[in-house]
């Protein structure tokens, strides 16, 4: 293994990742609103045939009916959001890396900073539970036909008042168990691919775009391979009518597993791919280019 490169302060981490992530929103949210539109689509009734047949079914539909502005639905919450859960997710894996190094010189194995990256997968739930439940309730309404939210802080006050936080924070245990195992995935892949992309003897901040952004991009494929059962979940609990769902994700597992089969977690599965690869180079290239 290469030697890594001296750690950056968290500090750093944090303003390098909050631009990243602000570049990811915009690169990958138009695929983030046909994930969500079809892991959420109900089964059809008998003689009705589904909403949408596939990703390229969603995107034009949703272009035809509603222009471009259908496939950035949600979008604000994603971008206020955004640049403190990416600071604090490249925080918490600079905090990861930090904890587990004797000194900044220590080299450290895969598993260990898969370890990292599970800590800033926990870091972030706090800011992304409350992001997600509102970016994806925005997502569908349109499908729906009821435009029940006018906007992020129309679609907070409405959840607050019906609900309270709890009604806001909807969907934390998924989170948790999508991002905490994806995030330990992505960073581990992430320093896997430097170390194999970088020649003998040179320091990855020596790699070049292409390099960085075919890392970040495979990085990401990594990342959803492992996160979209658990998102497809999360999906379907945060958009569900109040109470539909009393024991939570046991509940929507036993319906999509009895109604769908198996194949119904991977809902979504080329919208996420055709966004990860592209969505987390052209992140992952900005954070590279502040940090170092």
């Amino acid at each position: 293994m290469s030697k890594q490169p001296q750690p950056i302060s968290p500090m750093k981490n944090f303003f390098a990742g909050g631009f990243g992530g602000i570049c990811l929103v915009f690169a990958g949210h138009p695929l983030d609103t046909i994930k969500v539109r079809l892991q959420t689509q109900p089964k059809p009734k008998p003689g009705e045939s589904l909403i949408y047949t596939g990703t390229i079914d969603c995107f034009k539909k949703t272009l035809a009916k509603e222009g471009m502005t259908g496939l950035y639905r949600g979008m604000a919450a994603p971008i206020i959001g955004v640049t403190p859960m990416f600071a604090v997710c490249f925080f918490g894996f600079g905090l990861g890396k930090k904890l587990q190094q004797k000194s900044p010189d220590d080299v450290l194995t895969f598993p260990q900073l898969f370890a990292a990256g599970t800590l800033s997968g926990v870091f972030t739930t706090a800011i992304m539970a409350p992001g997600e439940r509102i970016k994806c309730l925005l997502q569908i309404q349109a499908v729906s036909k009821e435009l029940k939210y006018a906007g992020p802080m129309d679609c907070v006050k409405q959840l607050y008042r019906e609900s309270g936080i709890r009604g806001i924070y909807k969907g934390t245990a998924l989170t948790l168990m999508r991002d905490v195992p994806a995030s330990g995935m992505y960073f581990m892949s992430y320093e896997w691919l430097k170390n194999l992309l970088t020649p003998a003897g040179k320091s990855h901040n020596e790699l070049s775009v292409p390099s960085v952004l075919f890392a970040g991009g495979m990085a990401g494929i990594c990342n959803w391979a492992v996160a979209i059962p658990p998102d497809v979940l999360k999906s379907r609990f945060q958009t569900a009518p109040e109470g539909k769902y009393p024991n939570g994700f046991r509940d929507v597992l036993r319906e999509l597993i009895r109604e769908e089969g198996v194949a119904s977690l991977y809902k979504g599965f080329t919208a996420v791919m055709l966004r990860a690869f592209p969505a987390n180079a052209v992140s992952v290239l900005q954070v590279y280019h502040n940090s170092y």
